[in-house]
């Protein structure tokens, strides 16, 4: 496997409702569209519980979490494999916000190991590429330390105006991106269209349950929620610790953009390019997702593909030393480099 491969919209049943923003940047119609809040690319991942509902499938007729699993260190690359063995250990998706979504946080590592069998928890972060609406905002973190008791209070009332109301509330636009870290609290408000970037799970810890979800057991994963609480960051979020996990991008200048906080890149790598007119980009499995214009990959095997708006693509490391050229703008995500961890 050497070549770059384009990937179809993979938009799994959600609980909440979409917006339009998906359907637009693919150029296709939301009639006309697999049309959902979330577009899972290159999945390797499940949603939670089921055994293929999430999961990526190749042009081929084969799932992409079965390709890899075949030839790990072609998709990979040895490096990759030894600290990971056949784990892309990155999921990627469009998450196109039609109504805020409810205030939840993720596991760490050491807690997922423990309660979900799992190498991985779930860290994240959001790259903005599109807003609507007159005020669109995230909510990342909880204002003040509040005591465990006090949550446990909201979440057996579902107080939700005590949920949001505790938490940080941040103006976005195209170009912010937001870090969150497992265990903090967060929602993401109706209007925000972002690439998000996380660890390979889909465990969610729903504290704000009422009216998002129909049975409360899927709030906290069957932990119950004295169990799913203690992964909980009930700890304050200043303007000061907020800055080292909010970063703002827009007015960067250069063909390559770190785009995110620097305490993510233990988890996963994301960059923005724009090759003015062509950039030379090292061997890495890599998702890309193309924001705008038109151009072309090329690997060093020979091989050329076009790459325009509203595509994305799974590159395996095999794939080799890659020239990006054209007037474009694409988000290249990547795990984590090997060693980060």
């Amino acid at each position: 496997m050497t070549a770059p491969i384009k990937l179809p919209a993979n938009q799994p049943a959600q609980f909440y409702r979409g917006g339009a923003a998906i359907a637009a940047l693919r150029g296709v119609s939301e009639q006309d569209s697999a049309f959902g809040p979330e577009d899972w690319v290159a999945s390797t991942t499940t949603r939670f519980g089921q055994e293929e509902s999430g999961l990526t499938r190749l042009p081929d007729g084969r799932w992409l979490r079965d390709a890899v699993r075949d030839d790990p260190q072609a998709w990979l690359g040895a490096e990759h494999v030894a600290a990971f063995r056949d784990s892309t250990a990155l999921l990627v998706k469009l998450l196109d916000a039609g109504q805020r979504l409810p205030v939840h946080f993720h596991p760490t590592d050491a807690f997922a190991r423990k309660h979900f069998d799992s190498h991985f928890g779930k860290t994240e972060a959001w790259i903005v590429v599109g807003t609507s609406g007159d005020d669109p905002r995230v909510y990342p973190g909880f204002r003040e330390t509040v005591s465990p008791a006090t949550v446990d209070g909201w979440v057996r009332d579902q107080d939700t105006d005590a949920m949001l109301g505790a938490l940080n509330s941040v103006a976005v636009r195209p170009g912010d991106t937001v870090y969150i870290p497992a265990g903090l609290p967060h929602a993401i408000g109706a209007g925000v269209f972002v690439v998000e970037l996380q660890q390979p799970t889909d465990f969610s810890l729903t504290i704000e349950w009422r009216n998002f979800l129909d049975d409360p057991d899927k709030g906290h994963l069957g932990l119950g929620f004295d169990t799913a609480l203690q992964a909980l960051d009930t700890s304050g979020w200043d303007d000061e610790r907020l800055a080292g996990i909010v970063k703002h991008t827009a007015d960067e200048p250069g063909s390559t953009v770190d785009l995110l906080a620097a305490g993510s890149a233990e988890f996963f790598r994301a960059d923005q390019l724009r090759p003015s007119p062509a950039l030379a980009l090292d061997p890495s499995f890599a998702v890309f997702v193309a924001l705008d214009g038109q151009g072309t990959l090329r690997t060093e095997h020979g091989g050329e593909i076009a790459v325009a708006k509203g595509e994305t693509l799974v590159v395996p490391h095999a794939a080799g030393q890659l020239e990006l050229a054209g007037d474009l703008t694409v988000i290249r995500c990547r795990p984590p480099a090997p060693g980060a961890r």
